[in-house]
């Protein structure tokens, strides 16, 4: 096969797609590199429209307050603001974005109404002929608080006395009834009792931002037969499509969008951030209206990973087997739910790693605390989780005197083995791969480990 050029245009003109099948080992240009690199390919903010509107927000400096009032009284008398947006002018305010795959409840609102309770969540939206003049009028709106105390960390806001930051009455999301996504297998206590070593660690991640290059945003335009027409960066079109109708109290055949062109998402643009204030304010002002955030908002108020806490008990006998491992997982999930609940599950399903272990407990919560809204990112829920068990492997191996691949391969789960969901294990291969690992390191293993199989059943012979 000729080697392509990825840049051919010639390549992107090709009649003859079942030509492409067979594209294992080869090098295949994206779809859209060509128009990343020549700079032809259009963001959403590359568009123009005559009578362009902006949207810009009035946003709480409290992480966690009552509102007394609000004065927009200032702001409308701006120059050039044309609408003052607030909770009321929101069909359906309260929001969930997990809500279409039956996920709620409905926790969010799109402005808030009587409190605040992170830094940075809004509270009047400001429409005008320029972004100028939406920034001064959202600047001059007038907001008075009662300021309340702030739940900051995810086991402070678990405990009996700390203050409740949800109208739901908890500051954790329930799951089937529970304070958490839970894992019971065995008898984890007696697995303790029987174990030779008994290790427990800590660890821990911060909230990271995504920091895309472009920032959340689109521009909503009203069309002749009265739908709205939404340029989106959003990375989940269907999710901001009906998520947005819903939002705003109209049919979904009443909305387009027009997406697929994301300028650095990595999992920060799936929730529906923008798009409903912004078809609220196209259909009040009967003009376009673009909604874009700051460098700053992007920081602040956009959903990073969650900070994760993990605590890690492990019983191991003097042969290196795990006998019982339990685990304590607290996702902060910031101020609303978003895409946390998901997270948390995510992480149970993947405890207690690919190891066969007898006894496991796990509590996986999903904490509220007065931080911003975490939300999905690259593996979310999955990734840290999975650095903190494979950290604990290497710990409890150097603390054994344990080869650290050597342990992994004893305690690897293998097909047939029952795992701790009480799922039976298929298509394991993990014992090959960290063989092959091995391998290509010059990592010398001995002929007992060399010799495991995922396909033999443990405690038989070759």
């Amino acid at each position: 096969m000729a080697k392509i050029n990825p840049i051919d245009p010639d390549y992107f003109k090709d009649e003859r797609p079942t030509e492409r099948f067979n594209v294992i080992g080869t090098t295949v240009p994206r779809s859209d590199a060509l128009g990343h690199v020549t700079g032809r390919t259009e963001f959403f903010e590359d568009r123009t429209f005559p009578n362009l509107a902006h949207l810009k927000i009035h946003r709480s400096p409290h992480h966690h307050a009552l509102i007394d009032s609000v004065d927009t009284s200032e702001a409308e008398r701006t120059p050039g603001v044309l609408r003052v947006l607030t909770y009321n002018d929101v069909p359906a305010n309260w929001y969930g974005v997990l809500r279409l795959i039956g996920i709620g409840p409905d926790d969010e609102p799109v402005l808030a109404e009587d409190r605040v309770i992170y830094r940075g969540e809004p509270i009047v939206a400001v429409v005008a002929d320029s972004e100028a003049a939406a920034l001064e009028g959202a600047s001059r709106v007038k907001v008075s608080y009662t300021e309340l105390p702030a739940v900051l960390d995810v086991e402070e806001a678990m405990s009996p006395d700390a203050p409740v930051i949800k109208r739901a009455g908890t500051n954790y999301f329930v799951y089937e009834g529970h304070h958490a996504r839970r894992i019971r297998f065995g008898d984890v206590e007696a697995g303790f009792a029987q174990a030779d070593h008994v290790f427990d660690w800590r660890y821990s991640s911060a909230p990271i931002e995504h920091a895309p290059t472009e920032t959340t945003g689109c521009i909503v335009v009203p069309q002749s037969n009265g739908r709205l027409l939404i340029h989106s960066n959003t990375q989940a079109a269907f999710f901001t499509l009906d998520n947005t109708a819903l939002i705003i109290n109209r049919a979904p055949t009443d909305l387009q969008v027009k997406g697929g062109t994301v300028g650095g998402g990595f999992g920060g643009k799936v929730d529906v951030m923008v798009e409903p204030l912004a078809c609220i304010a196209a259909t009040l002002t009967n003009r376009p209206v673009k909604f874009v955030y700051t460098r700053e908002e992007e920081m602040q108020v956009s959903s990073p990973r969650a900070a994760e806490r993990i605590y890690i008990k492990d019983g191991v006998m003097n042969d290196g087997r795990i006998v019982a491992r339990k685990i304590m997982l607290y996702v902060d999930a910031g101020a609303y739910a978003r895409h946390s609940p998901y997270g948390a599950t995510k992480a149970a399903a993947h405890l207690p790693g690919p190891y066969t272990i007898p006894n496991v407990y796990a509590d996986c919560h999903c904490v509220y605390t007065n931080r911003t809204p975490s939300s999905a990112m690259r593996g979310f829920g999955v990734t840290i989780a999975d650095f903190a068990i494979e950290s604990q492997m290497d710990r409890v191996a150097r603390a054994l005197n344990l080869d650290p691949l050597e342990f992994r391969l004893r305690n690897a789960y293998r097909d047939g083995d029952l795992k701790a969901h009480r799922k039976v294990a298929s298509g394991t291969a993990l014992i090959e791969v960290i063989q092959r690992a091995a391998e290509l390191v010059g990592h010398e293993l001995p002929e007992e480990y060399r010799a495991m199989s995922s396909t033999t059943p443990r405690g038989a012979s070759r």
